[in-house]
């Protein structure tokens, strides 16, 4: 979870937010930008939460009519086309199951209704039912067509579940928006306790915007601060959505490889270009480990990561002391 510290320690005393917040995607969404950047921050702060609704009426799983949701409907008996940002999204989060080795897969709809985690209901799945949904997940049965920009699933029953990335991707569209359309050129955007975007930087703080990483379970502490410039964070951590069985911690996080939670993590951050790829390599980071996510770090150097295990033991990957302060 992150912690948006406003302001920033070393601020002018003089500063000041224009914050304006909204309910989507099942959290809140907040654009802060500092008073006095920006001619008319409260229209353009309105403007990136608009599109921030419209994106999640395009992505969710939770309404028939999506795209998404029309998109699990029909694509495996038929190549379906799709918006051409989505085609890129998706494309994108092809690339990433790649580059993770499946530890990171948004084709996994069938295995989260399984396990209860769509409708916040948590269950250990029979094994014949975990075999079916496992039999109907992952990337690899997904086709995509550039040139048509379509998409096709080679089996029936595969679905696609956008909720690992939804808000970092929502977050990267707004922030493309407010920068591009709007001008603006210092703000901080974030989708609850779990992704964040930063524009620019705040006054009086060259480093960027702080952002403090919470402990998943202590609300004392923290695993330290992060500072972003034009960058993206994203936090996994089975903090809230989780049940007991057999004496054991279940939570939403799932393991696409073995089609289990993922164990052995309690939270993952990682900063990225993009706060899409940052929530997609928190996820896999989360899945990973601190070792996982450190051979991943020397794969993809310009990504950053603060890992908590558990047994707790924190590991901080491709970080220096101008982009984060440890606890």
């Amino acid at each position: 979870m992150l912690d948006l510290l406003f302001p920033p320690a070393d601020a002018p005393a003089e500063f000041t937010l224009v914050r304006a917040s909204r309910r989507a995607m099942a959290t809140t969404f907040e654009v802060a930008v500092p008073a006095g950047t920006h001619p008319d921050p409260v229209a353009a702060a309105t403007a990136a939460l608009d599109l921030i609704d419209d994106l999640e009426d395009q992505l969710t799983v939770y309404r028939d009519h999506s795209e998404v949701s029309r998109l699990n409907a029909a694509a495996a008996d038929a190549p379906v086309p799709v918006e051409p940002q989505l085609y890129e999204l998706l494309a994108r989060c092809a690339g990433w199951t790649r580059e993770t080795d499946g530890a990171f897969d948004v084709a996994t709809g069938a295995l989260i209704r399984a396990w209860g985690f769509l409708r916040r209901e948590g269950r250990v799945p029979a094994a014949k039912t975990l075999s079916a949904a496992m039999s109907r997940t992952g990337f690899r049965h997904v086709v995509l067509d550039p040139d048509g920009r379509a998409v096709k699933f080679r089996v029936a029953g595969l679905e696609i579940n956008l909720g690992a990335v939804g808000k970092g991707y929502a977050l990267d569209r707004a922030a493309r928006l407010l920068r591009d359309g709007w001008g603006v050129s210092s703000a901080l955007l974030h989708g609850g306790g779990s992704s964040a975007y930063a524009i620019g930087r705040p006054p009086g703080e060259p480093r960027g915007w702080p952002v403090r990483l919470r402990h998943p379970t202590d609300p004392d502490a923290s695993l330290g601060t992060v500072y972003l410039r034009d960058r993206g964070l994203g936090t996994s951590a089975a903090t809230f959505q989780f049940f007991e069985y057999n004496g054991r911690k279940l939570g939403h996080l799932l393991d696409p490889r073995t089609g289990w939670p993922a164990a052995g993590t309690a939270s993952a951050s990682v900063a990225a270009g993009t706060a899409a790829e940052a929530d997609a390599m928190s996820t896999a980071a989360f899945v990973l480990g601190p070792a996982g996510t450190e051979t991943l770090t020397r794969l993809k150097p310009a990504l950053a990561a603060v890992v908590l295990a558990d047994p707790p033991a924190l590991t901080a990957l491709n970080l220096d002391p101008d982009s984060y302060t440890a606890p």
